[in-house]
């Protein structure tokens, strides 16, 4: 799933990229964070990575060009991406080595193939030894092995005896035990129940939920799929930190 930072100074054109990158499939995107200048966008990138940065040209202060030039000097710089209203900066744009030019209204077929320029870049620049080291889950279903990529899991979910494997596409069942998959992949997922681990990468929103069974609180939504998922009163600090980055 590639991590995307979106830079626009209208709140109403990063909606817009939002929704799009949660109807991309191949790859999929998680927008990782949005900022409305090229200030906020460094500042973020210093502290934190993308894989792409959707870049709009026309804001106030620095320009979209202008950040571009900036990010190039960081140690692990996103892909650039500009998306704009304007035609006339293309040849800038590629001079800056932007890996796509896109216009407004952004269609999705268009994003999605922009997208899957960004993962053939960085397929490339890992090789092929790195990407077969690609963490993977081992299932076994139905007579059938198969490796589901960690990279596609958006949540583990334990249920009776078993874990549910959630991914954009399709669910799985893992036996196995659900602490010993949070202390192996601490650093990508993190618990909200006690029967719930969530992938960091994936988190949308934190929204006010009923269920059933715990009654009023908080749930989280994950980029790709409409399931709401319940958090624990004991985790909600920890994910209210998570979103705010």
């Amino acid at each position: 799933m590639l991590r995307v930072l979106i830079v626009d100074d209208e709140a109403l054109a990063r909606s817009r990229l939002r929704t799009l990158l949660g109807d991309c499939t191949t790859p999929s995107a998680c927008v990782e964070a949005e900022a409305a200048n090229a200030a906020q966008a460094v500042e973020w990138l210093q502290r934190h990575q993308a894989d792409v940065a959707l870049i709009d040209i026309h804001m106030p202060g620095a320009d979209g060009l202008t950040l571009a030039r900036t990010l190039r000097a960081l140690p692990s710089p996103p892909a650039i991406v500009f998306v704009t209203a304007h035609a006339e900066h293309a040849v800038q744009a590629f001079e800056l080595e932007a890996l796509d030019y896109l216009t407004k209204p952004v269609r999705l077929e268009r994003l999605q193939t922009t997208l899957q320029k960004v993962e053939r870049s960085r397929q490339s620049e890992r090789g092929p030894e790195a990407n077969s080291m690609e963490e993977v889950l081992i299932i076994q279903d139905r007579g059938r092995t198969e490796r589901v990529p960690l990279l596609q899991v958006l949540y583990l979910k334990a249920e009776l005896k078993y874990i549910t494997v959630r991914t954009r596409d399709k669910s799985y069942i893992l036996d196995g035990s659900l602490s010993e998959l949070e202390e192996k992949y601490k650093s990508q997922f993190m618990r909200i129940h006690r029967n719930a681990l969530i992938a960091r990468r994936a988190v949308r929103s934190l929204e006010k939920h009923f269920d059933a069974e715990e009654g009023e609180g908080w749930a989280v939504r994950l980029n790709g799929i409409d399931e709401l998922l319940f958090v624990s009163r004991r985790q909600l600090a920890a994910v209210r930190e998570l979103i705010a980055g």
